[in-house]
């Protein structure tokens, strides 16, 4: 399973929104000027996380995307869903049942091993983001981000919001 780069754009963009406050949209041009990402790319993720609920647009001139919900209740699977849709990533295509081995569909009553495999891994991803939330991103920075990128993420926040 390779997850597309738009995923981690939206988390990062939903934490700093998250960062930012409901007070202070941020458009799409601040957010990917932040990032150092390109901004129609990123409005793609945007547009999907607002269709999904998560995120909001406001429209003005100081418009933006702000967060529709509150960080504990935005999982990263939430927003993996909404940039990556929820279908499943193994789908067992019965392979067992083709070429010279292969036996009536009816005498294969149960999934193999690599099926049952697969989709247990995938739901042991799917569980680790749905356990984890926006809120628990917010509480890790302290510990994730350098305090010289934290000083200047602040400092351009202040110039930006000011």
């Amino acid at each position: 399973m390779r997850i597309g780069e738009g995923v981690e754009w939206a988390i990062h963009c939903c934490t700093l929104l998250a960062v930012v406050g409901e007070e202070r949209p941020l458009p799409v041009a601040r957010l990917a000027e932040f990032h150092g990402v390109p901004a129609p790319y990123l409005a793609k993720q945007m547009q999907a996380l607002a269709r999904a609920g998560i995120v909001e647009s406001v429209a003005g001139k100081r418009g933006g995307y702000r967060l529709r919900k509150a960080p504990p209740e935005v999982s990263l699977l939430d927003i993996y869903d909404a940039v990556e849709g929820d279908a499943a990533a193994f789908r067992c295509t019965e392979i067992r049942q083709r070429g010279p081995a292969a036996l009536e569909p009816d005498r294969y009553r149960k999934p193999c091993g690599i099926a049952r495999a697969m989709w247990a891994a995938e739901e042991a991803f799917r569980a680790q983001l749905r356990s984890t939330t926006l809120a628990d991103l917010l509480v890790g920075l302290v510990h994730d981000v350098p305090p010289e990128s934290a000083a200047k993420g602040a400092a351009w926040m202040q110039e930006v919001l000011g």
